[in-house]
């Protein structure tokens, strides 16, 4: 459901939340079902509250901007699903987890084939 029209959407969604908050994307991918940001944020801040944020404001604003979303979710009643994965840069380099990212677009489409 996140195609062409509704990624695009999505990620100018998500560059205008973490601005308004004062995280930095570094490098952000929209999959079909799912999708990989690494974000630079303030040490005050909370991973588990960048997660929600990003999540329920982008869930209504989606919602806003594509009807159809929410009639193809009105089943369960929202975009995005309870689990997440975080972790912090520390152990590996920004480098890497940019590639990382970056190369999840080239590996869906290979998948597709």
């Amino acid at each position: 459901m996140l195609g062409d029209e509704a990624g695009d959407m999505l990620k100018k969604i998500l560059a205008d939340i973490c601005s308004k908050y004062s995280y930095s994307i570094k490098a952000l991918e929209v999959m079909p079902d799912h999708i990989h940001i690494f974000v630079d944020c303030p040490q005050t801040v909370a991973p588990c509250d960048i997660v929600r944020t990003l999540k329920s404001l982008s869930a209504v604003e989606m919602f806003r901007a594509f009807p159809k979303l929410k009639r193809f979710y009105a089943k369960c009643g929202k975009l995005w699903s309870d689990g997440y994965f975080i972790s912090t840069v520390g152990h590996i380099s920004e480098t890497t987890v940019q590639k990382y990212i970056e190369e999840q677009k080239s590996h869906e489409r290979k998948k597709e084939m």
